[in-house]
């Protein structure tokens, strides 16, 4: 009979200790994935606020018809200097689809610095051409950033 009460003991034990390690790993992936994902939006949020100063910085360029061409090549590449480190970081970070995306964003902001480092105004078909294909591909990033995320258009998580 104080074999049963020993067993049974040891058997209870044995659960309650698997039952909680069990639940601090699920917890531990939880965590884990919480600060992945922190880490991601924080990064995320970085590289579009460096390609959002740059492409500020290069309209208001090329909004300033008298700056001079020294002058003008060097804010362009002033401005667009810190999306470079961000660029790698998004490398080595982001899952392949969002790096397709942000390459292509940073290509095409990099073809419309390119054009007001050469003199061309905000007004010029040039210029808004290479606006709107920078436009296109900062949507198409920002969406590819929702889906890493598991966010809905507003921000929200599902």
């Amino acid at each position: 009979m104080q074999w049963i009460a020993l067993i049974s003991t040891i058997v209870g034990a044995v659960i309650a200790t698997g039952s909680a390690m069990l639940l601090d790993r699920q917890r531990w992936k939880r965590e884990r994935l919480d600060r992945e994902t922190q880490t991601c939006r924080t990064l995320y949020g970085d590289y579009l606020a460096g390609l959002s100063e740059a492409r500020h910085v290069c309209g208001n360029v090329a909004r300033d018809s008298d700056m001079e061409p020294s002058t003008r090549r060097t804010m362009a590449r002033e401005a667009f200097g810190p999306c470079i480190g961000l660029r790698y970081q998004m490398t080595i970070s982001a899952p392949s689809r969002v790096v397709e995306a942000s390459e292509d964003a940073f290509r095409r902001l990099r073809d419309l610095r390119d054009r007001v480092m050469e003199g061309v105004l905000v007004t010029d078909p040039v210029y808004l051409e290479g606006r709107r294909t920078y436009d296109d591909a900062l949507a198409a990033l920002r969406a590819r950033m929702r889906e890493d995320l598991d966010t809905s258009e507003d921000g929200t998580a599902p």
